[in-house]
């Protein structure tokens, strides 16, 4: 079995699944629910910097993430939201992450990131949304001609 033609559909399973975690993250923090936030079983307070905007995000950016539709950008931002966090709620607590329990932050940061770079694999709605397969601006086809 060549494990080439698993790259991907792994991707995309690995973006269905960050997304979906990502997402969570959003519910419990905005409505309370799946233990709230920070396992509070509360709500943030509307609008409070930066915890509502934060779960906004991760719900917004996690659902799009999740479903591939607008992938790269919603990366992009859930990843700088999860860089924000790292740099400025954990890593003034302590420069390593295992000390500054900022690992999920920092994982999502550099998760997203992957995100982002690679696209959103096959399983998305991206590729249906836009005709030519989903490719972007600097897309090169390779043009061949027979003589």
């Amino acid at each position: 079995m060549q494990t080439d033609r698993l790259g991907e559909p792994v991707l995309s399973l690995f973006r269905v699944v960050t997304g979906l975690m990502f997402l969570c993250h959003g519910l419990a923090s905005l409505f309370g629910v799946l233990g709230g936030n920070r396992g509070t079983g509360e709500a943030v307070a509307f609008g409070v910097w930066p915890g509502w905007w934060a779960a906004l995000i991760q719900l917004v950016c996690g659902a799009l993430v999740m479903v591939g539709l607008l992938t790269r950008v919603s990366a992009v931002v859930a990843s700088g939201s999860m860089a924000y966090a790292y740099f400025v709620v954990h890593q003034p607590d302590g420069l390593l992450p295992l000390v500054n329990h900022g690992e999920l932050s920092a994982f999502y940061a550099w998760a997203f990131l992957l995100i982002a770079a690679l696209g959103p694999g096959p399983w998305a709605v991206d590729p249906l949304v836009r005709p030519s397969g989903g490719r972007g601006r600097g897309h090169r086809t390779r043009v061949t001609t027979a003589d």
